[in-house]
């Protein structure tokens, strides 16, 4: 029998790099979930400002209603 270089060597290389074909790295960490807010956070703002202006039309409107001159 002939000893054959290629074929030895072809699976030398075939069994190396088959352990790397399995050595896949492990799936990343899931994403916990958001905390749930308060719907209100992001309109505060809008809400202070449109209490005030409401709050001086209905004090605009109460001073028209007792000035009956």
């Amino acid at each position: 029998m002939k000893f054959a270089p290629h074929k030895f060597l072809l699976i030398l290389v075939a069994l190396i790099l088959s352990n790397s074909l399995f050595a896949a790295p492990s799936p990343p960490e899931p994403i916990p979930p958001v905390p749930p807010g308060f719907p209100i956070d992001s309109n505060i703002i809008f809400c202070v400002l449109l209490s005030i202006v409401y709050s001086f039309y209905k004090l605009y409107v109460n001073k028209k209603s007792f000035n009956l001159n």
